[in-house]
Order: structure tokens, then sequence, then C-alpha cells
């Protein structure tokens, strides 16, 4: 198996402290199916990108997740210096040949 299809996992805590909710908002969502997950020795193990597609479905958290999680750092990682960026043209042309 490659790195590319080995699902990312992560506890409630991390889960909780990455989307700026608390573990019983989602201890909530695994009860009520709105994440996928898998039990690992006992313990929650949660899919991460159910857990973004469910942060994306909820306006509450979103904007948790924007305010208090992983979100406010986003505009921090945008790439401000074009010298690194890679050029439009570029990757337009490499998805053009595939």
């Amino acid at each position: 198996m490659t790195g590319q299809n080995t699902p990312v996992r992560l506890s409630v805590s991390e889960a909780a402290k990455i989307f700026g909710v608390s573990a019983r908002t989602i201890r909530r969502a695994i009860t009520d199916n709105e994440i996928t997950y898998i039990v690992v020795q006992g313990r929650y193990k949660i899919n991460f990108e159910s857990l973004l597609k469910w942060s994306q479905s909820s306006t509450t958290v979103r904007n948790k997740r924007d305010k208090a999680g992983i979100g406010q750092f986003v505009e921090k990682w945008k790439i401000k210096n074009t010298l690194y960026s890679p050029n439009p043209d570029i990757i337009k042309k490499d998805s053009d040949d595939s």
C-alpha cells in the first residue's frame, strides 16, 4: 500500500484540538454517524477526510474550525513570495498533457 492510499486517522482529542471543538462534539458526531471511524484497542480512530466534510457541513463547526482550529492558520500558510510559487501556466500545461 502506498502512502497516498492510507487514510489519516485521528483520536477524539486530536480531532477536537485540530477543529477547535470539544471532544464531546466529536463524540456526538460519532454517535450520530456523521463521521466515519474505526475502533482500535477500544479507542475511536476517526477518518480525517470525513472530519473535513463534517466540519464543512455545519456553519457552527465551520466557524469554530476557522477561529479556534486549524483554519486560523490558513492565511499564514499562503505563499506571498511568488519567486517560489508554481507558475500557473506550467501547471495548466502539465494538466493538459495528462
